[in-house]
């Protein structure tokens, strides 16, 4: 058994209305400042905490006169790890609720961003934080620990149970997964000012029961502050935006838009539409459907960028990628996902990052996509959208 030190959530940015407006980004998010949350002091945890049937306490309180609460964790099964940490069930044992707990080494210097940016967030369709604290091993490794709530599948898993049976996805899921998804980014993009840089199918969280879409993981997740350059090398090599494989640093949020068009593309498909072997390859890919990018298109991805010798390629019919009886309209909403000049990409980046605008904007584009679906869907969809305390 093991105790570490615990901090809720700040309140600081949630919306408190439907206009999705919200209190100013601390300035630590892109800065990344020397940390000072020395309340959140940690301790010493036996082993990694992860093993099955390990008890991780914590308390929560005790600060501003509030009084202290003991919550306990037992590590259940490991569901997710990469180079980022580890994730793992867990289970509070005061209250029998599951819940997932992101482990991610922490350097000692600085604040952790995507802490910060998940302090902010309050939405139906993106992921929620519980609390958070920190943990050290012997080695003095200071760990951070983000407890969120669980959702047992994601999008990838359940468009690989479709591909495994040889089936193509139900359209009605399709169509409820986008929708759900294109809120998602309203919110972030339009109400946080947040881009995610990680937007996939395994980053895409489904209740297999509802199926509710949560987007999660927002540790690539960033402010994107005009003017100021940012890594090029982002996202997963399949959903990467053609501006991030030309180098641009000074990219929008444009780049998740193009990663949504991958996977919807993918969940009409069956398989990924670019799944390029490298990053150049990647970029062969995308020319094989939407042919050689005009000298213009280049600029518009990256200005300065200036190698324009490419074989010239005429783009591929989108009515030969997909099934013949596909929906029209479906495969007219991955092409206005997937343009190459990144202000076109369903004209939602040229417009200001105000809610009501980018409300307008997939309202227009997603509405001939979505209003064909049975009465069933449009119901749902309904009750999303006026139950669900919706902030899109």
């Amino acid at each position: 058994m093991a105790s570490a030190g615990i901090a809720p959530p700040s309140a600081v940015g949630k919306s408190t209305d439907n206009s999705m407006s919200v209190d100013k980004l601390p300035e630590e998010i892109n800065e990344m400042k020397i940390r000072d949350d020395k309340e959140m002091e940690a301790t010493v945890v036996d082993g990694n905490g992860t093993e099955t049937g390990h008890i991780i306490v914590t308390t929560i309180g005790g600060r501003n006169g509030q009084p202290k609460q003991t919550i306990s964790y037992m590590a259940e099964r490991v569901v997710g790890h990469g180079s980022f940490g580890i994730v793992f069930q867990a289970k509070c044992l005061e209250t029998g609720e599951t819940v997932a707990i992101k482990k991610v080494l922490q350097d000692k210097r600085y604040k952790n961003r995507e802490l910060q940016t998940m302090r902010l967030l309050d939405h139906p369709n993106v992921v929620s934080l519980k609390h958070c604290f920190f943990s050290t091993t012997e080695k003095e490794e200071l760990y951070l620990n983000l407890v969120l709530e669980y959702v047992p599948e994601t999008v990838y898993r359940v468009a690989k149970h479709y591909s495994r049976a040889n089936q193509r996805m139900p359209m009605i899921y399709v169509k409820l997964y986008t929708y759900q998804i294109c809120r998602a980014l309203l919110y972030i993009h339009g109400g946080i000012g947040v881009c995610h840089r990680d937007i996939k199918p395994q980053n895409l969280l489904v209740n297999p029961h509802t199926h509710q879409v949560k987007l999660c993981d927002f540790g690539s997740a960033k402010v994107l502050v005009k003017g100021e350059p940012n890594i090029s090398y982002i996202c997963s090599r399949y959903y990467r935006a053609p501006e991030l494989i030309f180098g641009a640093t000074e990219y929008t949020t444009a780049i998740d838009i193009w990663s949504v068009g991958c996977v919807l593309a993918e969940l009409l498909l069956g398989q990924p539409l670019f799944p390029g072997e490298s990053g150049v390859d990647q970029l062969v890919e995308i020319i094989k459907v939407l042919g050689t990018p005009t000298r213009e298109e280049i600029k518009c991805m990256n200005p300065n960028y200036t190698e324009f010798k490419f074989p010239q390629i005429k783009a591929h019919p989108w009515h030969k990628i997909f099934h013949k009886r596909m929906p029209p309209e479906a495969v007219d909403l991955v092409s206005r996902f997937l343009q190459y000049s990144p202000n076109l990409r369903c004209t939602a980046v040229s417009a200001p990052p105000h809610p009501v605008n980018w409300r307008h904007v997939f309202t227009h584009f997603l509405m001939n996509f979505v209003i064909r679906a049975p009465v069933f869907l449009m119901g749902v969809l309904c009750l999303l959208f006026s139950t669900l305390n919706p902030k899109s």
